[in-house]
């Protein structure tokens, strides 16, 4: 059986979900709006970082939302594996991966004070 490669709306989707399972982050809400019909195959864009970028200046403006920063490495960390949107281990831990790849252990003071305040 042949896996189907998620598309960036579903990534960017389940990064939204796994930062903000109740739904409360306006910010993660524009981000994921601004993906909602990029019915592009993940692993086929080129530049994906560059469109983040793009899309997380209309999404917090001033660039301080820890919760968005995560949510950007969640998608650059699925994107970088594969894509799968469905990554079924603890939604923790794929944060925890994803910071460490996005930040390799440097992350900035907000996203770990938002970390520890999860």
């Amino acid at each position: 059986m042949e896996r189907r490669t998620p598309t960036v709306a579903e990534v960017v989707r389940r990064a939204v979900e796994v930062c903000d399972p109740d739904g409360r982050e306006d910010r993660l809400g524009r981000l994921e709006a601004q993906f909602e019909d990029d019915d592009e195959p993940v692993t086929g864009v080129e530049n994906l970082e560059e469109r983040l970028a793009i899309a997380l200046e209309g999404a917090d403006y001033e660039g301080e939302d820890p919760a968005v920063s995560v949510a950007s490495a969640v998608v650059l960390y699925l994107a970088a594996h594969g894509g799968d949107a469905r990554y079924d281990r603890d939604p923790e831990e794929l944060i925890r991966l994803a910071v460490r790849a996005q930040w390799h252990g440097s992350e900035p003071a907000g996203v770990s004070d938002w970390l520890a305040g999860r």
